[in-house]
């Protein structure tokens, strides 16, 4: 009999270990993790943390109305400090320890190419917000298999900006001021002189700067005696600031034109200085369109201002969960897959991921003039990217 009753209490307890197992498996699945990476810190602070803020309320809101096939989003979020290296630890730590099925971010082109391998590795998809380098989905003619974008590319942004500046405003002569380590910058910079040069303008100057300077008087001072009619700027909204700053303390009154790296609300603390100069975008940050959308963002982070990034954030996550419910799981490499076979309408547009060269498909962008006195933007026009 007391035999019968150990017999019994083992395998009593031999359940309850095996139900104990179970129950820890289950707990793995019990969330979709979502990896976010973006720069919280440095220059581009401002772009990050919009992201970061615009996926939080998504990834809430999500989860309020039942999560996706049926479990919580839990998104977890790193800093990656502005920095490429930083961007590669983020990248390990996101893969290997917290497990997640996917990435989105970061919006920096330095650090998206940086973390290739990383991805390569682990066969874990990243899907980058505003990182218009080439080299990002297609480097040497061949295809990195789990990067992707919802942005246009340098190229396309390079002919938005010649194309505006020589068709729009009738301008034939231009400076370029930009840094030269930042492939971003370099990117950008080649595609509009090629643009510029075909239609039949010139680059009067072309001056470099190392990131971190803080003085470019040697550079606007050959700038101005170029006599350029616009000085185009293909670098971040910090830098773009301290030039319009010692530009119009040399005399120097041309406008400017950046990138898609210069729109931000940060530039109204310069409201002055930058007043009546230009910068490419993806989306309108004034289209009526967006006025809920950044009412929402408003509302729920303390009266922010929406960023450029805060909308592709918006269309990235769009196309995640698309993607997941296509694959019916959480599975990294079927995540991946299912990007180039989903579409969504986001606020940037419709957004189809191409399986060539994994950018999206169709991306026009808009320019947008900087209204210095009433610390908005003028949207000035559209113009196909393709």
């Amino acid at each position: 009999m007391r035999k019968s009753v150990r017999k019994l209490m083992a395998l009593a307890l031999a359940c309850l270990m095996v139900a104990g197992l179970l129950a820890g498996c289950g707990k793995k699945n019990e969330t979709i993790k979502l990896g976010w990476m973006g720069s919280l810190t440095g220059d581009q602070a401002a772009y990050g943390t919009c992201e970061s803020q615009t996926l939080k309320m998504l990834v809430e809101e999500k989860n309020a109305a039942g999560g996706i096939l049926g479990k919580q989003i839990e998104l977890i979020c790193y800093d990656t400090k502005g920095d490429a290296q930083e961007a590669v630890n983020v990248a390990k730590r996101l893969c290997a320890q917290d497990k997640v099925c996917a990435i989105i971010g970061p919006n920096a082109s330095g650090q998206c190419i940086a973390i290739q391998s990383v991805l390569d590795q682990y066969k874990i998809s990243d899907l980058s917000t505003v990182a218009t380098n080439e080299k990002v989905t297609v480097q040497d003619g061949k295809l990195k298999e789990y990067n992707f974008r919802v942005c246009f590319l340098d190229p396309q942004q390079g002919k938005i900006a010649g194309t505006f500046v020589y068709d729009e405003l009738k301008f034939d002569k231009a400076a370029i001021l930009y840094d030269i380590n930042d492939d971003y910058a370099k990117g950008l910079k080649d595609n509009f002189i090629k643009v510029f040069t075909a239609k039949g303008g010139k680059v009067v100057a072309e001056e470099a700067y190392t990131g971190g300077d803080t003085d470019f008087t040697a550079q606007l001072t050959k700038i101005k005696e170029a006599d350029p009619q616009i000085i185009f700027t293909p670098i971040f909204y910090q830098d773009f600031i301290m030039i319009h700053k010692q530009a119009r303390t040399l005399g120097i009154t041309l406008p400017m034109l950046g990138g898609d790296g210069c729109a931000s609300e940060v530039l109204f603390d310069a409201a002055d200085a930058v007043d009546g100069s230009y910068v490419i975008n993806h989306v309108s940050l004034v289209d009526p369109a967006g006025d809920s959308f950044r009412q929402k963002y408003a509302e729920k982070w303390n009266g922010a201002k929406m960023e450029l990034n805060g909308y592709m954030a918006h269309d990235a996550f769009l196309l995640w969960c698309a993607a997941v419910e296509k694959a019916g799981s959480d599975d990294a490499q079927a995540i991946a897959k299912a990007y180039c076979e989903v579409e969504v309408n986001g606020m940037a547009g419709k957004i189809k991921i191409s399986a060539e060269d994994h950018n999206p498909v169709g991306k026009s962008g808009c320019v947008e003039q900087i209204d210095g006195k009433n610390k908005t933007y003028k949207f000035i026009t559209y113009i196909a990217a393709d």
